[in-house]
């Protein structure tokens, strides 16, 4: 391995969740946490929280910002539903076709436009139905058709050529390069750069800064870049938390849930066991907190949300009222080809606090 690909490879990691199969341990999931305040200070850490990994999907919201900051939203009359779905990672349900197709007949473009592909639905009941009917996954169920119609509306708006928005050489493509350099006090030069699953540039830094990014996110300072970028971002948590189901689907979603179940956060999966949350100023944060965790082997179904929510309970983000709504999500029962019950998947950590002045 190359020493250039030996930096993007986490080190330190430790345990985070357990697998039990009857009376002993089966597998473990390693990775990483740090929750950033306000100020950018590690408030709360386990593991690396150097390790660089890519933001994925988590860096939807950024990405959406110079969609509205540059007035692109407003000049084509895109409402908080349009961005939410922007913003997010959606199921592929009837109500992300619709909306995308609003979004799209607004902008001036067919779905023809889109580059991100298509995939099977995440919603289970549709993909099955489709399977049912023999029907192919379309453009508009890719859980990025938002965010690729977003990048599209931002091209018009900017007079860019629409068919090249997808390049990292676009207008589009270095706008967004440069909010998340901003956001994440990375210089653009040390950002690495990859492709995404959708085909568009995905963003490789600390998990330090992703939690940064989120902290801004949810307060900017108001020292902090642009008014109409500190504007954008109150737009963008409105739009996320107040259309959830956007962001994710109407059900078995963690992101939907989890802003449902405490209005208090943002949150936004990425792949490959990336997660980060935005906590809105409160009492116990009142500058803000951003949290930013990568499951170093990638696994996204039962590790992922059983440390996310393990750590925003040890963070004391989650009142008694969420975490019995999100128990669901919390651990996942080890079950045989019969159904039975046969051992637990759990998260098994303690965060290591650091006293801020």
């Amino acid at each position: 391995m190359s020493k250039e690909k030996q930096q993007l490879v986490g080190s330190a990691s430790v345990p985070l969740v357990e697998v039990w199969r009857g009376p002993i341990v089966e597998s473990r999931h390693l990775g990483h946490i740090v929750a950033v305040d306000g100020d950018g200070r590690i408030v709360a850490q386990l593991g690396d929280p150097e390790t660089v990994t890519f933001l994925r999907s988590s860096a939807k919201p950024q990405q959406a910002i110079p969609l509205v900051a540059s007035g692109a939203a407003m000049h084509f009359g895109l409402g908080e539903r349009e961005i939410a779905v922007a913003c997010g990672s959606h199921s592929g349900e009837a109500i992300h076709e619709e909306t995308v197709a609003g979004m799209l007949d607004k902008i001036g473009l067919e779905a023809s436009a889109l580059k991100c592909g298509a995939h099977e639905p995440f919603n289970r009941e549709v993909a099955a139905e489709m399977r049912r009917r023999g029907e192919s996954p379309r453009v508009l169920q890719n859980n990025c058709s938002g965010k690729h119609t977003g990048m599209l509306a931002l091209a018009r708006h900017l007079g860019a050529p629409p068919e090249n928005y997808d390049h990292l050489d676009s207008p589009v493509q270095q706008l967004i390069l440069r909010t998340v350099a901003c956001f994440s006090d990375v210089p653009v030069a040390e950002i690495a750069i990859g492709t995404d699953g959708c085909g568009v540039p995905v963003f490789g830094m600390p998990l330090r800064a992703m939690g940064l990014m989120y902290a801004r996110l949810v307060a900017a300072p108001a020292n902090f870049g642009e008014s109409a970028e500190r504007e954008a971002c109150a737009r963008i948590v409105s739009s996320m938390t107040s259309y959830p189901e956007m962001v994710g689907g109407t059900v078995e979603r963690l992101d939907t849930e989890l802003m449902r179940a405490a209005p208090v956060v943002i949150s936004k999966v990425g792949a490959e066991g990336v997660y980060t949350v935005g906590v809105k100023p409160c009492a116990a944060w009142p500058r803000g907190l951003g949290l930013a965790l990568k499951i170093e082997d990638g696994e996204d179904r039962r590790a992922r949300p059983t440390v996310v929510l393990e750590s925003l309970r040890q963070l004391g983000v989650l009142d008694q009222a969420a975490q019995i709504a999100l128990a669901p999500y919390s651990r996942f029962a080890v079950r045989n080809h019969r159904g039975d019950h046969v051992g637990d998947v759990v998260a098994n950590f303690e965060l290591t606090k650091i006293r801020t002045k």
